[in-house]
């Protein structure tokens, strides 16, 4: 048996999510009938975290054991050509026997978008979050710096939240702004149910002024959902990378430092 990582990307919009669900379409779903197709293996793969419903992904991970003969390299053009439009894989690599796609990641990268035009590019409408009055940057890149470190996220993550505990590492945390879209880029070791998108919502109410900048840090040591803002949109959300160890990345890339459960 061997154990291959897969990069894949895909368009979240017509996705009841990446994992199984017991009714909707899946991105899992359909690459497990694509390796059905084409090697004949009922094959459960292993994904390096549960986007929801609605989110896109450049850079989404999973991995799989098969015993089928099929080149490594042969992987991500074959199941191309069984895949729907939306989905494309990027990427087949041969991994270690113990490599696991979520427990062995080490960083993760999310990307949310605003898009602040006065009207909303029709093209780009369905990746971004169209808000067009004015909003402040400035607080909001102050704001989002307090999230900076490990810290224990419950106020930022759903109530629904099944995980035994909210202490999570964000390393990085900024805006970039390209024209009228306004990019939130933040990388962790992992990310809580909505984590992103309910920090997004709240830096939104920065932004228009509803709360100072500061207020993230007293919203985080407040540890209640009820603190924070809305929960952003998901259609503005991607998941952009998933780091591994040398060994383990398809290119060599070393990342510091352990991943959680992703489950944004």
């Amino acid at each position: 048996m061997r154990n291959i990582g897969v990069k894949v990307s895909y368009d979240g919009t017509n996705f009841n999510g990446f994992q199984s669900q017991p009714y909707g379409r899946t991105v899992q779903d359909e690459i497990e009938k694509a390796i059905k197709h084409l090697s004949g293996e009922n094959i459960v793969i292993i994904g390096s975290g549960r986007t929801d419903a609605g989110v896109h992904a450049m850079g989404q991970v999973f991995n799989f054991h098969t015993a089928s003969t099929i080149p490594t390299e042969r992987w991500a053009i074959a199941l191309n050509t069984r895949l729907p439009k939306d989905i494309v894989i990027l990427d087949a690599w041969d991994v270690p026997e113990a490599f696991h796609s979520r427990r062995s990641a080490k960083r993760k990268t999310y990307r949310y978008t605003i898009d602040m035009a006065k009207f909303p590019d029709v093209f780009a409408r369905a990746y971004r979050f169209h808000h067009p009055t004015k909003l402040n940057v400035e607080a909001m890149s102050e704001g989002v710096k307090h999230l900076i470190g490990t810290h224990d996220f419950t106020s930022y993550t759903s109530i629904h939240s099944t995980k035994p505990h909210h202490i999570r590492t964000v390393y990085e945390a900024y805006f970039v702004q390209e024209g009228q879209a306004l990019h939130l880029y933040i990388t962790g070791n992992g990310f809580l149910y909505n984590m992103v998108r309910v920090i997004m919502g709240t830096l939104l109410w920065v932004g228009q002024g509803k709360l100072k900048p500061e207020d993230m840090k007293r919203i985080l040591e407040g540890k209640l959902r009820s603190l924070a803002g809305p929960t952003a949109m998901p259609h503005a959300l991607t998941l952009m990378d998933v780091e591994y160890s040398e060994d383990e990345a398809p290119a060599a890339e070393v990342a510091e430092n352990g991943a959680d459960d992703d489950d944004e």
